[in-house]
């Protein structure tokens, strides 16, 4: 379903470089202690170099990933021991991993590259494929910043370059948005599909799932009207989520 591979050798040897603060070891200590207390199996969507799997896998889970880009593999592969972390090259919304996981997780916006709404629905109908009763999916991504009418958005402006999101004004109802990133007089555009966490909680209900918890960061901050992102929890339950009525 979302068969593009954005992510090929030149973006994948470099990928780890990045100096946002998700690449911290400090973050990844605090991303992967949060995602270890959820479960001792767990699947990673868009596994990718193994930023944040080969640390949960340090702390004792067990971990499995499915990612796209043969490329970024590549890259988890020449990291000590990311030879023996299990990997199947494919698209997560729909490619299938055998067994039931305690865990699956999809992060650092990763939710967005999917960038139609039934690829996203796909997307939780596949992580709830895969978890077992009670099992948790967990999502890391922003909250739409964008404003009526407004085409563009700067996220980044500094020594290193300019980033700004463009997003479609002519077919808002289609939440597309293209995400630029402009290093050395060399612009690189990835499309998005952004998404609105009560958007998402209707998927998760859709899937079997119902929201657990939500948090404005991973050190557990609380999710307000002011939170720039936020990290979801929504826990398998296998049957129709109902209303409750009073």
């Amino acid at each position: 379903m979302e068969t593009t591979d954005r992510f090929g050798p030149g973006v994948a040897e470099h990928y780890d470089s990045d100096d946002d603060v998700r690449f911290t070891p400090e973050h990844l200590a605090l991303e992967s202690g949060f995602l270890a207390a959820l479960g001792g199996r767990a699947l990673e969507f868009a596994v990718g170099t193994g930023r944040i799997a080969l640390p949960l896998r340090a702390r004792g889970v067990e971990v499995h990933g499915i990612d796209l880009s043969a490329a970024m593999v590549a890259q988890l592969r020449a990291k000590p021991g990311g030879a023996d972390l299990p990997v199947v090259v494919g698209d997560y919304t729909s490619t299938r991993v055998p067994g039931e996981f305690d865990l699956v997780y999809l992060v650092y916006n990763t939710i967005g590259n999917v960038t139609t709404q039934d690829a996203q629905v796909a997307t939780f109908a596949n992580a709830a494929r895969h978890l077992r009763p009670g099992g948790c999916f967990v999502v890391e991504t922003g909250v739409p910043q964008v404003r009526p009418g407004e085409r563009f958005r700067v996220f980044r402006h500094d020594a290193r370059g300019v980033g700004y999101d463009e997003y479609d004004v002519d077919d808002p109802a289609a939440q597309r948005m293209w995400s630029h990133h402009v290093t050395d007089g060399v612009r690189r555009s990835i499309p998005f599909r952004y998404v609105w966490p009560a958007e998402l909680d209707l998927m998760a209900r859709l899937a079997g799932m119902r929201l657990r918890e939500r948090w404005g960061w991973w050190d557990r901050s609380a999710f307000t009207g002011r939170s720039a992102s936020h990290v979801s929890v929504w826990e398998a339950v296998r049957e129709p989520v109902r209303e409750r009525h009073s």
